[in-house]
């Protein structure tokens, strides 16, 4: 009760210095200290990463449980075979996955990591004497290329891996998935049925 009639009492600046007595580490007639910038960002794309991680595992998981209806492979399969194999899996995820579509791996917080962290590993202050298109080489994916989600990566296509800075600046995968750039995308493959996991358009910086 003798708390409610003092507060009633309080005038604007009574009360705003009452709320602040009242954080930890922040004395009255102190500014109180807010998280930098970076700080933000940085808690932000770390955010972002961890529900990757947690949606690749799922896919992964997804891909384990359909190869595991399938006839197991040996290391003495003829190549048409495998080339068999790689399609009856493709298709049986397509049928798992009906309705996957872009963002579904690459959520728009993930997205905003993976910007953050190419943009920092190439193309962010400091990196001036990094070439903007050091992910690229000869031989790259034609930029302009269809990707579709549940699709298979063109056989006729040159793979297009990163370059250690971003393969540093990104979470690891799992053996069952991998990184692939097209042009400024980041695509997710399926290094088994070489389906097209995910899609993140605009994530790399443009070359310089």
């Amino acid at each position: 009760m003798t708390t409610t009639r003092s507060v009633r009492g309080l005038g604007i600046g009574g009360l705003l210095a009452l709320l602040v007595g009242a954080v930890p580490g922040v004395a009255a007639g102190q500014p109180m200290a807010l998280p930098a910038a970076s700080a933000i960002a940085a808690a932000g794309a770390n955010a972002g990463f961890t529900e990757f991680a947690e949606r690749v595992q799922k896919y992964v998981s997804l891909q384990q449980k359909v190869e595991s209806r399938l006839p197991a492979m040996t290391s003495t399969d003829l190549p048409e075979m495998i080339t068999a194999h790689q399609q009856a899996l493709a298709r049986k995820i397509r049928e798992a996955r009906p309705k996957a579509k872009p963002g579904d791996v690459f959520t728009p917080d993930a997205r905003n990591a993976f910007r953050l962290a190419a943009n920092a590993a190439l193309g962010g202050p400091g990196k001036v004497a990094v070439n903007s298109r050091a992910y690229m080489h000869q031989g790259e994916a034609d930029p302009l290329m269809r990707l579709e989600v549940n699709h298979i990566y063109p056989d006729s296509e040159p793979i297009t891996a990163l370059s250690p800075e971003l393969l540093a600046a990104f979470p690891s995968l799992p053996a069952e998935v991998a990184y692939r750039v097209v042009g400024r995308a980041l695509i997710l493959v399926d290094v088994k049925s070489w389906l097209i996991v995910d899609i993140a358009r605009s994530i790399l910086p443009p070359s310089s």
